[in-house]
């Protein structure tokens, strides 16, 4: 209530799983109630637009079609985020597009593009689907590469600019201001074309890294 008071219009939460097990075992907390019971609170703010956020990690416990539910009941869009093969990313095989899109399909049914008004200003690509009050987004960095599209630098803790998850510049060599904006310039004019994941070896160690570690 506060936060919406405040001037709070749009929220994301991450959801991965329904279920209670599933759910500790990748966020490694019995917190599973407490998301809900934030999803079912932000809900009575109609003002604050609201995406709930899932990463399908090949695990038929997640039930991904118990999470588009959440669209399908209330004016919520549901995100589902290809994994990344960065850091503990890399162990899980993931779910390509296509099959989520065959599940909710088969459950739920066709899928139609979405062209209206943008609903953010990110890469997501939406879908609305009979009867859903909401919609079904997909961010899929690797089978549907964007990258032409992009608009995201990130800087993290350690000192490195990303311009790509793939790539980075260092800026934790002191200067002043204005080098420094130097540097970010220099850096956003070579932004690469696009990312190589799982086209050739790693060119340093900063894969390694969780997204967590490198603002994703």
């Amino acid at each position: 209530k506060a936060l919406a008071e405040s001037g709070l219009d749009s929220l994301n939460i991450s959801l991965d799983t329904l279920d209670r097990e599933c759910f500790c075992k990748i966020t490694r907390r019995d917190l599973l109630d407490g998301t809900l019971d934030g999803i079912k609170e932000a809900m009575k703010y109609p003002e604050v637009q609201l995406k709930i956020n899932c990463v399908p990690l090949g695990l038929e416990e997640q039930d991904l079609c118990g999470i588009a539910e959440f669209a399908r009941k209330n004016p919520v869009h549901v995100r589902f985020i290809e994994m990344m093969p960065i850091g503990y990313g890399s162990s899980f095989a993931g779910m390509p597009q296509e099959k989520i899109m065959n599940l909710v399909e088969q459950k739920f049914g066709k899928m139609i593009p979405y062209n209206g008004k943008p609903l953010g200003n990110g890469p997501c690509t939406y879908y609305t689907v009979d009867g859903f009050e909401g919609k079904i987004g997909f961010i899929s960095a690797i089978s549907h590469k964007f990258c032409s599209q992009c608009n995201r630098i990130r800087l993290t803790s350690q000192g490195y600019l990303k311009t790509c998850l793939q790539y980075t510049a260092v800026l934790r060599n002191g200067g002043t201001d204005e080098e420094l904006k130097d540097r970010i310039r220099a850096a956003l004019a070579e932004k690469p074309d696009g990312h190589h994941f799982r086209e050739k070896a790693k060119e340093d160690d900063t894969e390694s890294l969780c997204m967590s570690q490198i603002g994703g």
